[in-house]
């Protein structure tokens, strides 16, 4: 193809100055006026402080409802934490609760649906479901998972297939790849 028949974007591929979005960032009363997508995430037991503050600076791009902090997940403010969310803790709307199931349960009867990101014996590939919103989807512990008494609150569990040898991944890059098909989907819907 030649150069005079390419009509959409006439300027050569190049990345965008960082100067451009530290310049042009909202403020956060321009940005509390944007509807925020109707996902709560609940982080159990997650282990690594820099995980959550990597989760924090995801939740606050998909720009979900509420994250959850439960367990012994660390909580802001904490440098490890600020280390990765790179502001983010002040953007993202986050309480901590103590017993993730009371949590589950009280967003079920407010009409979430639960959904455990976790392997389990009817796990669905997270990208054939049609998703149902509100929701609230669960992240675990790093080694271990979420807690069974977690999984069993939940309307159905998904995961992502894995195609290699390790049998599953570091839980803030699943977050943010769960996270993401909700926002593809809630996009779609809203």
């Amino acid at each position: 193809m030649t150069k005079s028949k390419i009509s959409i974007y006439e300027e050569p591929l190049r990345t965008i100055p960082h100067d451009f979005f530290r310049d042009n960032q909202p403020d956060y009363d321009e940005l509390e006026k944007r509807p925020r997508m109707p996902v709560v995430a609940l982080l159990d037991n997650i282990r690594s402080m820099f995980n959550v503050g990597s989760m924090f600076r995801t939740a606050d791009a998909a720009w979900l409802e509420e994250l959850i902090i439960s367990g012994y997940t660390a909580t802001p403010p904490r440098k490890e934490i600020a280390k990765t969310a790179l502001g983010a803790e002040y953007s993202v709307p986050w309480r901590s609760i103590p017993n993730a199931v009371d949590a589950v349960r009280a967003l079920k009867l407010r009409g979430y649906k639960a959904i455990a990101l976790e392997q389990t014996t009817r796990s669905q590939s997270f990208s054939s479901v049609n998703y149902e919103f509100p929701l609230v989807f669960i992240v675990g512990n790093e080694g271990v998972g979420i807690q069974d008494a977690i999984v069993q609150e939940c309307d159905f569990a998904v995961e992502l297939p894995q195609y290699g040898m390790k049998s599953s991944m570091n839980v803030a890059v699943a977050f943010g790849i769960m996270l993401f098909e909700l926002r593809r989907q809630w996009d779609k819907v809203k």
